[in-house]
């Protein structure tokens, strides 16, 4: 997960870093300097509506115009009207303050699976894969996936180019399981799904994680 940061309060802004752990943060302190590290491979703005130098809204509205990377407000106004011009903003999400980082990091993980699940198809050489449909091919021949292979899947590409963390990717996979995973659950399915999918292009990063390379 690549997170932009946008919150003037230094302190808090280091303290989401750190309570989410995201691949790569970038962190903004004002609106200038979140429109200069915004860019299309971001996968989540949190972004506090008052700022410095202008406002979280505009600058949402303006991220809008162009992009559908998914955006969570963090402000002190907690007005019913002021939380409903930030959801028409373009937000995905809005949190007042103050705010637990516990709640804050379940909202951001609802935010995302959301934003995995709008992506319906994918196609990538002799690849194909309909998600919404569950309907997997290699050449044009059926494959079939388990529900660990489909999830783990479906986070790879709907991060492609990214590393993902293997802590990050048994915590999406896994959420549901009431039971502890094994240890060698996760390098299982990507080996499950290299054998099912000849050339999948997934690469491990060693001692980190895996990537779906573009």
């Amino acid at each position: 997960m690549k997170l932009l940061i946008v919150e003037d309060d230094f302190a808090l802004n280091d303290g989401i870093a750190l309570s989410l752990r995201a691949d790569e943060t970038l962190q903004a302190y004002s609106a200038a300097e979140a429109e200069a590290l915004f860019s299309e491979d971001v996968d989540l703005v949190i972004l506090d509506i008052n700022l410095p130098d202008g406002d979280g809204l505009s600058l949402c509205r303006k991220f809008r115009k162009y992009s559908q990377i998914p955006v969570i407000f963090l402000t002190a106004n907690d007005m019913e009207e002021e939380i409903v011009t930030g959801l028409e903003a373009g937000a995905d999400d809005y949190i007042t303050k103050p705010f637990s980082l516990k709640v804050l990091r379940a909202r951001v993980h609802t935010v995302l699976r959301r934003k995995i699940s709008g992506q319906s198809a994918y196609a990538q050489g002799n690849f194909f894969f309909d998600f919404r449909n569950m309907e997997y091919t290699v050449d044009g021949m059926s494959i079939e996936l388990s529900r660990t292979e489909q999830k783990l899947l479906r986070l790879l590409v709907a991060n492609a180019g990214q590393t993902m963390r293997r802590e990050l990717l048994i915590e999406r996979i896994w959420s549901d399981q009431t039971e502890s995973v094994e240890t060698n659950a996760l390098s299982v399915a990507v080996r499950r799904l290299r054998e099912k999918l000849p050339g999948v292009p997934i690469r491990t990063i060693y001692g980190i994680g895996y990537v779906w390379e573009r």
